[in-house]
């Protein structure tokens, strides 16, 4: 066995020699003083020794394992330091070479669509609120003049969580709302995500946003409403943007009246866009309704107020001249890069 443990040490002095890297020489320490290796093995077997052969055994069994693993400590302690020199050689970084630009986000066309009306109304004297997107069926509906057996709740059909809970269909519940807490002058718009039971296609989605704006003071008249209404279109979309209002029925307003402006693409001469009229609806407005100022315990009789509601999605859609609804949320990059 002597001459077996002088072969074993002979081989593992190679082995760590020609070691080149660290994870080699890790192999090289399991191959010879793992709980399976060569040394180890011999350890085991000392036992077939005869008994007083085995003291001497043991103390040259010892000595080759403490050289071996000095040789793995000094080489170890070699490669380290060659490997650390590679290391910072194939690393090092010339400062005077230009750095790489990080990438910058932009916001999203919806977001920048929310700010640029928000800031248009509060610089007209308007203040931003906001509200709860879980409404009851009071709030959303019946005080805006809208009753259980109102044929208008069919159009917005939406997502109900009880008989009385429902997903806000619009974000005309907070001028309710706002009119319950304060006195007048009210004087708000109203941003927010809305819900419906819609088909997804290029101009339906089941959630959307909406901004609602109210003003309710004595001697409102239908002219502030034409009047505001046109700055903000104008201010929006250009000066150079024809305005028209057209009669309608909402039942929360009387009268009550839709605004189109002229086809961007066009000019108003008609095309696909436009669906050859030259003209694009983007709202909807109108006084008021004497009920919905009684339910909120106002008087009709001394004041009067108009509001309008506009689905952010087609005012952008209509700046920008995106066609399909959907590229607002399917958020890829390519398109959203665009609206920095």
């Amino acid at each position: 066995m002597k001459e077996r443990l002088e072969a074993i040490l002979g081989t593992a002095l190679d082995a760590v020699a020609q070691a080149e890297t660290t994870d080699a020489l890790e192999d090289v320490r399991v191959r010879f003083l793992g709980r399976k290796g060569e040394l180890t093995a011999l350890l085991r077997q000392m036992g077939q020794l005869a008994p007083e052969l085995r003291p001497a055994f043991g103390e040259a069994l010892n000595r080759a394992r403490d050289r071996v693993q000095a040789e793995l400590e000094a080489r170890q302690a070699a490669l380290l330091a060659r490997e650390k020199q590679e290391r910072l050689r194939r690393e090092t970084i010339d400062v005077t070479m230009p750095g790489r630009a990080p990438v910058l986000g932009s916001a999203h066309p919806l977001t920048i669509g929310i700010r640029e009306v928000c800031e248009i109304f509060v610089n007209m004297g308007f203040k931003v609120i906001e509200g709860p997107e879980v409404e009851t069926e009071f709030y959303n509906f019946t005080a805006l003049n809208t009753p259980a057996y109102h044929p208008a709740r069919d159009v917005q059909d939406t997502f109900y969580i009880s008989d009385s809970v429902l997903l806000r269909t619009q974000t005309s519940p907070m001028q309710v709302r706002e009119m319950e807490r304060s006195k007048p002058p009210v004087k708000v718009v109203v941003p927010g995500k809305v819900y419906r039971r819609d088909q997804i296609d290029a101009t339906h989605s089941p959630v959307f946003h909406q901004i609602e704006g109210l003003l309710v003071d004595e001697g409102v008249t239908f002219a502030d409403l034409k009047g505001v209404l046109t700055a903000f279109a104008h201010q929006f979309y250009g000066a150079d943007r024809k305005v028209r209002f057209r009669p309608h029925y909402f039942p929360f307003t009387e009268p009550s009246a839709e605004m189109d402006v002229s086809c961007g693409l066009c000019g108003g001469a008609g095309c696909r866009v436009c669906k050859g009229e030259g003209w694009i609806e983007i709202l909807g407005s109108g006084m008021v309704h004497p009920n919905v100022l009684r339910a909120v315990g106002y008087d009709p009789e001394a004041l009067t107020g108009f509001a309008f509601g506009m689905g952010l999605e087609r005012i952008v859609m209509l700046k920008y001249g995106i066609d399909d609804m959907r590229l607002l949320f399917e958020n890829d990059l390519r398109f959203l890069s665009q609206f920095r």
